[in-house]
């Protein structure tokens, strides 16, 4: 009987083990699972009252909602490489969602937490970028096209997010847009037409205007569109990058003014 419950006892054990080496990210999901039940800790505590006055909670409230989609590329070399910068604590930085070349979703992050993709980072009047946005990153090394699976699972993936939280057309971007000179993902090869022909982003037409007013101020109209434009250089290539897609030069062709003049009326 005893060898028999031995037997069992080391059968048992055994099973545990596999099942975590089957798990490379049992570890971190486990940090996960504590963090998050602290932060719950931390909204269920009353706040102290510098006055002194007794705590009244209020009935009606809910989860602040994110507001903004941000694309990203990784600039690594693999999904699995990108997945373990993302569950080191030494390297600070994460995302909601990476997406793998094959088109493998994986969630890293409930999306009414708050990641740390965005970094340095401004679009129109918000600063705060990490606090209402969703980051997602696209396994590239920066410089190869995106795989058609990787593109349709971000597709998928947008169009769950557009639905859950109502995000607007206008606020799905890349992480260039938002830190102009200091990143330029998702690289020019970004199929950012096709995502605007599905709802998430903006697009210029297809005819553009003959002419552009002499009173068009080129600059302004990226700052109205949302461009950090204090160096005005980074922001016009930039926009290249996302709406261009042909030499980043940082000076605007008629041609390209006519594309900012389009998209400057669709975000007035």
């Amino acid at each position: 009987m005893r060898i028999k419950i031995s037997l069992m006892l080391l059968a048992g054990i055994s099973m545990i083990i596999a099942s975590c080496s089957s798990n490379p990210y049992g570890p971190t999901n486990k940090a996960y699972k504590k963090q998050t039940k602290e932060l719950s800790r931390t909204i269920r505590t009353n706040p102290v009252n510098p006055t002194g006055e007794d705590f009244v909670g209020t009935t009606n409230f809910g989860l602040r909602k994110p507001n903004y989609v941000i694309i990203h590329h990784t600039a690594q070399n693999s999904t699995e490489q990108t997945l373990k910068t993302f569950t080191l604590p030494r390297t600070q930085v994460s995302a909601h969602y990476v997406i793998g070349r094959d088109g493998a979703i994986y969630q890293m992050l409930n999306d009414y937490l708050r990641a740390w993709h965005g970094g340095s980072a401004k679009w129109g009047n918000l600063t705060d970028i990490n606090s209402a946005s969703i980051g997602i990153e696209l396994d590239n090394n920066g410089f190869e096209p995106f795989a058609q699976p990787q593109i349709s699972s971000l597709l998928t993936v947008l169009a769950n997010l557009k639905k859950t939280h109502t995000i607007p057309a206008a606020n799905f971007i890349g992480h260039s847009d938002i830190a102009p000179g200091r990143k330029v993902d998702p690289n020019i090869t970004f199929p950012w037409k096709t995502l605007a022909e599905n709802g998430y982003g903006l697009w210029q037409d297809s005819i553009l205007t003959d002419s552009v007013p002499e009173t068009f101020n080129p600059i302004e109209a990226l700052r109205i569109i949302g461009y950090d434009i204090k160096n005005p250089q980074n922001a016009l290539k930039s926009f290249q990058l996302h709406f261009v897609q042909k030499e980043i030069t940082g000076i605007l062709t008629e041609e390209e003014k006519k594309i900012l003049f389009n998209l400057y009326k669709k975000y007035l």
